[in-house]
């Protein structure tokens, strides 16, 4: 199976992990970096996205509190 294609299917990725580390490979090391890399990478951009909303709610503070009230209204009315 070619990257692409096990990118589309998560359980293949899993399948490869879990067959390299159960074989005993050395090659498994390589996927748990690219792994943490990837969570690493992820957790900066969520970073960098709450900090780009936080300056988009001090600098529109009257959209934000629209917003913000929305959010109410949509959660009040959601039936669970």
């Amino acid at each position: 199976m070619s990257e692409q294609e096990e990118r589309g299917n998560p359980s293949a990725g899993a399948r490869r992990a879990s067959g390299a580390a159960g074989a005993g490979e050395g090659g498994a090391g390589g996927e748990v970096d690219w792994e943490a890399e990837r969570r690493r990478r992820r957790a900066r951009f969520l970073r960098e996205l709450a900090e780009a909303r936080a300056l988009r709610d001090r600098v529109q503070p009257r959209r934000a509190k629209a917003a913000r009230l929305r959010h109410a209204m949509r959660m009040r009315t959601f039936r669970w």
